[in-house]
Order: C-alpha cells, then sequence, then structure tokens
C-alpha cells in the first residue's frame, strides 16, 4: 500500500466532477487500500475521497468509529454514493485534509438515507445521523468538486485559521 500525496486548495483538481466507478476489479481494491492507507496517514482524518488524491471517481471511505457516542455503520467504502432522502439541518464545525490550515462552520443535513456500493459492487443501503451523516456528506461533496469553504455559513464570521493541526 502507497500513501498518495493529498491536493491541496487552491488545486483546480478538487473543483472537478467526479466520475461513476464501473470496473469492480483488483485496480479498484488496491487503490482503496492505498485511499485508506493515506486517510490513516492523514492528521485525524475520520473520511478521504478519491477526488482528494487526484482520482476523479465517486469513493469515498469514512470511519467515525473511534468517537466515543457516536451511532455509526463502523468503517465504510462507499462507491459512487447518492443520497436518496435527507431530513433536517445543523451548523457544525468542519476541517479538510484537503484544507488543513482552516476549519469552518457548514449546514449540513442531520439525517440522510444513503445507497451506495461497495468495493465489490455490492449495493448498500444506510441510514445515518449526527456526526456520521456530516462526515458523509462532507466526503460526497468532494465528489461534486465541492469544498467545506465553498459552504462555509459566512466566509467573514465562521471560517477559523486552524491553530495546530492534530495528529
Amino acid at each position: 500500500m502507497a500513501i498518495l500525496d493529498i491536493l491541496q486548495l487552491p488545486d483546480l483538481r478538487l473543483k472537478q466532477m467526479s466520475v461513476p466507478v464501473t470496473q469492480f476489479d483488483a485496480e479498484l481494491q488496491a487503490f482503496i487500500a492505498d485511499l485508506e492507507a493515506t486517510r490513516q496517514a492523514g492528521p485525524a482524518a475520520v473520511g478521504i475521497a478519491a477526488p482528494q488524491v487526484g482520482r476523479q471517481q465517486r469513493i469515498v471511505i469514512v470511519d467515525v468509529s473511534q468517537r466515543p457516542k457516536t451511532p455509526n455503520h463502523g468503517y465504510l467504502v462507499l462507491v459512487n454514493p447518492e443520497i436518496v432522502h435527507w431530513e433536517g439541518y445543523a451548523i457544525g464545525r468542519e476541517g479538510c485534509l484537503s484544507v488543513p490550515d482552516y476549519t469552518g462552520n457548514v449546514i449540513r443535513a442531520t439525517a440522510i438515507q444513503l445507497r451506495a456500493q461497495d468495493a465489490t459492487g455490492q449495493v448498500l443501503e444506510f441510514n445515518m445521523e449526527g456526526y456520521e451523516a456530516r462526515a458523509v456528506q462532507h466526503e460526497m461533496d468532494h465528489l461534486d468538486g465541492l469544498l467545506f469553504v465553498d459552504r462555509v455559513v459566512s466566509r467573514r464570521t465562521d471560517l477559523y485559521r486552524r491553530k495546530t493541526y492534530q495528529k
């Protein structure tokens, strides 16, 4: 497994739309393993998306299981994810490996129904809420060329310079 380079703002590749995955083969499995190794090598990352390493495919990894008292589905590889229903909204603080020097307040749905495929192409469906729903929405934004800084409530009052990036 390789640790891949993470693209950072203002790299224009972060603004591109990703294409659906159609081949569920050994090469995809190897890429997903590299993507996970990259996520784990990053500082406290609960998620990562393929576009963050320069691959414009609809693949995200999310794992919020290390957060105490957070309802979650464990380690998830989500290929071609789509939100089929959402409800509620809340403001929450977010950070990103591709924007390492800032955090910001972003409005997200509080609960989502998600449909995706796993790394072998099997269809998955989840009902998610709270922090896990927020993390999935954040990573899915990368698939559409969006970063959390594009969604901050106000760049003047809701974008914060990070003091230190904790490992």
